[in-house]
């Protein structure tokens, strides 16, 4: 069965006909590689993306060493929205973990579709607004706890990443060496069996 973005939209709000038409042309469905790399730093970003299926990370490079930023799963939106809004280069990179498929919206079909259904703008909005108390959660949490931690609360929130993404990423989205991803794993087992 095909996907459309306007299937997935109705779950949210009422779409009339003519709103799903204009949905499904203006925001495209398509299917990334893994490892395939959707902005780099220095690009400006011209989509927004909604993860259907796959995994997305966000990543910055500093002292030649990747740092991973946060990761996207289904369900979710993806964007370097500094970039996107203002039409600055972007400082970080987007790229795709595993073989994702992803709702495509492009800056010009944005301001298309908000101009022939202005209910859109509001939709984004709210969505927007989400992502930005989420991305505050994971600020404060980086800021406040330990690599420990943070690793027990990603078991707890998102255990599936613990599975889907490998360690070496894994180890710098919580701020550690791979080896001290190791070993922090370890410990908890220990903990876990006595």
């Amino acid at each position: 069965m095909e996907i459309r973005v306007s299937d997935m939209m109705a779950e949210e709000i009422q779409l009339s006909d003519a709103e799903r038409v204009t949905v499904d042309q203006l925001i495209p469905i398509k299917k990334y590689n893994k490892g395939q790399v959707l902005l780099q730093a220095g690009e400006v970003a011209k989509a927004c993306y909604f993860n259907i299926k796959g995994c997305v990370r966000s990543y910055q490079i500093k002292d030649g060493e990747e740092r991973t930023t946060q990761f996207y799963v289904e369900g979710e939106p993806i964007a370097s929205l500094l970039s996107y809004l203002n039409k600055t280069p972007a400082t970080h990179y987007l790229e795709c973990v595993e073989e994702s498929t992803l709702a495509v919206l492009y800056y010009e079909n944005e301001q298309e579709l908000y101009s022939i259904h202005p209910k859109f703008e509001s939709l984004c909005r709210t969505s927007i607004e989400q992502e930005f108390g989420k991305q505050q959660e994971i600020l404060q949490n980086y800021l406040t706890k330990n690599p420990e931690e943070r690793y027990l609360m990603l078991q707890e929130t998102r255990p599936d990443l613990l599975h889907r993404v490998p360690q070496y990423h894994l180890a710098t989205f919580l701020g550690v060496q791979p080896e001290s991803l190791s070993r922090i794993r370890k410990r908890i087992a220990l903990k876990s069996r006595s």
